[in-house]
């Protein structure tokens, strides 16, 4: 065996300075690199080294074949401006159904408001069977307080592998639909734009059909999976 093999080998995380890891992070952050490909071009060891230095999570989404309800949650975060100032609506969305399953609107981006959405989203779950959460890999997702609503309700996360809009296309879609279709006036503050939020999103589930869905709204697609689900048991 060749002394470089043996040094390669024996390489530990202490090997890697600090400037190094945050070169790399930064790299696939960007999208620069997927993580695997971080790793085979700088011969960094380990299955997953990449992924403890990004402390994120990889993108789950984009090798699953969405097939049933509550498979997967998609969630995004946009603005919407009233007359006094800027405010935030999030989003979580049943990738299947195309179904809105919980938002929320805050004055500001911080963990426990866009959280508000998931905490909605997860009341409407009535078992434990495997459900993946996916997002982009923005602050407020990638906080401790976020990933600790996820884990307590043993919710498997999924972030995109860079800032590729692409990866969280369908999240960004619903959140367009309901801003340009929906969300067209300016309310006075955000009491009136959360009520006009509420009603916006009413409306998108039970009467907005999707192409995708052969024509049929959010609601109609969750409620007729929801029956063809109850048959089989």
């Amino acid at each position: 065996m060749k002394s470089s093999d043996l040094e390669r080998k024996m390489r530990t995380q202490l090997d890697y300075t600090l400037g190094f890891k945050l070169a790399v992070v930064s790299q696939v952050e960007k999208g620069d690199f997927t993580y695997k490909q971080a790793q085979k071009c700088y011969g960094i060891q380990g299955r997953s080294t990449v992924l403890v230095w990004l402390r994120k999570p990889p993108n789950l989404y984009k090798e699953i074949k969405i097939n049933k309800l509550k498979q997967v949650f998609v969630s995004d975060i946009t603005y919407v401006k009233n007359k006094q100032a800027v405010c935030y609506f999030s989003l979580v969305t049943d990738a299947y159904s195309r179904k809105v399953m919980g938002y929320s609107v805050g004055k500001n981006m911080n963990a426990e408001n866009v959280s508000m959405a998931l905490k909605m989203a997860i009341k409407y779950r009535v078992n434990n069977e495997k459900l993946i959460h996916h997002s982009d890999r923005g602050l407020q997702y990638c906080s401790e307080y976020y990933q600790t609503i996820l884990k307590q309700n043993q919710i498997i996360p999924s972030m995109t592998d860079g800032y590729d809009c692409y990866q969280n296309a369908l999240a960004e879609r619903i959140n367009g639909i309901l801003k340009q279709e929906f969300l067209i006036e300016k309310t006075k503050d955000i009491t009136e734009l959360t009520k006009m939020v509420e009603q916006s999103v009413y409306l998108y589930n039970n009467t907005r059909p999707h192409l995708s869905l052969n024509m049929q709204t959010p609601e109609m697609r969750h409620k007729k999976s929801e029956e063809i689900k109850s048959l089989r048991i």
